[in-house]
């Protein structure tokens, strides 16, 4: 018969009441006006509708400035500030250390008169807006891109149909090829009803989003997580929750999605996969990915459940360009941008990467 150490359990329940307690008080305690991301200075030196363009000041740095400007391109479902997450892990800082000129897209917020923008508006007006706007206001014919998930979809595409304005282009996490099914989220895209979510909701609230992705993984993403914290023996470092709060914040900062082109992205990409068939057109033209030439640095996460290795690394193979590089991290999909080897060794990779390409 099988003994049951109740003094032990007894102990360590009342151990685990007692970190609760902590926590709720420190959660208590902490001013909300500190939980701030997006810290870097910067400018913001286009707007169109609800899409910004933001130029990054210089920071002090010993590295040579690199001459040919990078324009940073974020997914829709999520803020672009995750580059510049907090102090000690900012990408952005990173990239401006290493003498990278850098410009980022903010998205904003859609609403109801958005619902009819699709992946042409987004592709062939607003980011071809800022591309023209850095060149012309920096005397450069062609710009460094760099595109994260969704935003290195966008970027490929738009490399693909403007290649003589890009010098490099940089892609991370980035789903090219949607056949795979070894991610849930891809498993999920292709038997989802987009034209029905679509028709109901015109913009899809972020929240509807949000709650799709936890429940990709609904233990470690939110049970294990906040189980985690409260038994975490830092619960009382304001700084250490200061830094889990940021997390929060911009996991729950989540535009909505223009409807019309959440439809395309479902329907055309992971559904009828048109992006590496050569299939899929936008503004009457057929994306070509031979059509890409410009040298290409694409970057995965080994441990990404969002986008698996598999849909990813066939651009290499797609794409017409003889110059080409391939890297993959131990990492899962956000520790590409917060985790400390995204900071010692991912940022400064590709900063060394575009400076040799931008001579």
């Amino acid at each position: 018969m099988m003994t049951v150490p109740y003094e032990k359990t007894m102990q360590e329940t009342i151990e685990f009441q007692s970190n609760i307690l902590k926590g709720v008080k420190a959660l208590m305690n902490m001013p909300r006006n500190e939980i701030k991301s997006d810290l870097l200075d910067k400018d913001e030196v286009l707007s169109i509708g609800k899409m910004k363009l933001y130029h990054y000041k210089p920071v002090p740095s010993k590295a040579k400035k690199v001459s040919v400007p990078l324009m940073i391109t974020y997914a829709l479902v999520n803020k672009q500030y995750m580059m510049d997450i907090q102090p000690d892990r900012s990408v952005i800082k990173a990239f401006l250390e290493a003498g990278l000129d850098v410009y980022i897209i903010d998205w904003g917020y859609p609403t109801a008169e958005d619902k009819f923008m699709t992946m042409d508006d987004h592709i062939n007006w607003y980011m071809d807006a800022c591309v023209d706007y850095i060149r012309k206001t920096t005397g450069h014919d062609k710009i460094n891109l760099l595109g994260v998930c969704q935003g290195g979809t966008f970027s490929t595409i738009y490399t693909a149909l403007h290649q003589d304005k890009v010098n490099a282009l940089v892609t991370m996490v980035t789903p090219i090829d949607f056949s795979p099914n070894d991610a849930l989220l891809f498993a999920w895209s292709k038997s989802m009803d987009g034209d029905a979510l679509v028709d109901a909701y015109g913009v899809v609230p972020g929240d509807v989003m949000n709650v799709a992705y936890l429940l990709l993984k609904p233990f470690s993403l939110s049970l294990d997580k906040y189980i985690g914290l409260a038994t975490n023996k830092q619960i009382e470092d304001p700084e250490f929750l200061t830094n889990f709060l940021r997390m929060e914040k911009w996991i729950f900062d989540s535009p909505g999605q223009e409807g019309e082109t959440l439809r395309q992205f479902i329907n055309d990409l992971y559904k009828d996969n048109k992006l590496i068939k050569g299939e899929l057109e936008l503004g009457g033209k057929r994306v070509d990915l031979k059509n890409l030439t410009c040298p290409l640095f694409a970057i995965c996460a080994e441990y990404d459940h969002l986008v698996p290795l598999s849909a990813s690394k066939p651009l290499l193979d797609a794409v017409g360009s003889q110059d080409k590089t391939f890297t993959s991290f131990p990492v899962g999909h956000i520790g590409m941008y917060v985790s400390s080897r995204s900071q010692k060794e991912i940022a400064p990779q590709i900063g060394q990467w575009l400076a040799s390409k931008s001579k």
